[in-house]
């Protein structure tokens, strides 16, 4: 649930700042409307097809990405992102994809190395800072995914994610009350599992 919720959150961070090499809406291709019904399957299909003309259009190569990312075609997801940032070595929103992608896999320094070129071109975002924490969780490096979860709240006082993560790196740790702390600030913004986490934990 952690990763397809990452996911829907780096979609929409994406979504809202749009790529340089976005459509309009006007021109917003039928591509686009089967992804945004759901319809990733279809869409991977339509996006192929104008790639055949337009091969190296990083939108396309993104947003094609993006689409198998949500049918859980991690490889696929990969290769077109890596296409993507051969156009676009500095473009962030597809270093974060590519971060994303690797912890899907397992692959967590590769995770952090994705993230932290991120923070490298922008500077520290929100999401970057919670996919960097992921890594460090999953490296074994506990100290420093507290920094990096602490830096994603700090970015955004409403991360539900980063405070549920961060609750369970905690209890992981044995500071409980820290922990439930956290808990209780992402059920307060109605995180999933956040309940749960507070009544396995915290009210016993």
């Amino acid at each position: 649930m952690g990763l397809k919720y990452t996911l829907s959150l780096l979609l929409g961070f994406v979504l809202g700042v749009g790529m340089s090499s976005c459509t309009s809406q006007e021109e917003k291709s039928l591509a686009d409307s089967q992804f945004s019904q759901g319809e990733y399957a279809e869409a991977i299909i339509s996006y192929t097809e104008e790639l055949k003309t337009n091969p190296k259009d990083i939108n396309l190569l993104f947003s094609r990405g993006r689409a198998y990312q949500e049918l859980g075609q991690l490889l696929q997801a990969q290769a077109d992102f890596d296409l993507a940032l051969q156009q676009d070595p500095k473009n962030s929103q597809v270093l974060m994809s590519l971060s994303l992608v690797h912890l899907d896999q397992g692959s967590y320094a590769s995770a952090l190395l994705h993230a932290t070129k991120a923070e490298e071109i922008d500077g520290p975002l929100a999401m970057s800072s919670l996919l960097k924490a992921r890594a460090f969780h999953r490296l074994g490096m506990p100290e420093e995914a507290l920094d990096s979860y602490g830096m994603a709240i700090q970015l955004d006082k409403n991360f539900a994610q980063a405070y549920f993560n961060r609750g369970i790196l905690k209890i992981a740790l044995k500071r409980t009350k820290e922990a439930c702390e956290d808990f209780q600030q992402a059920a307060s913004l109605e995180y999933a599992g956040a309940e749960q986490a507070l009544t396995s934990y915290c009210r016993n």
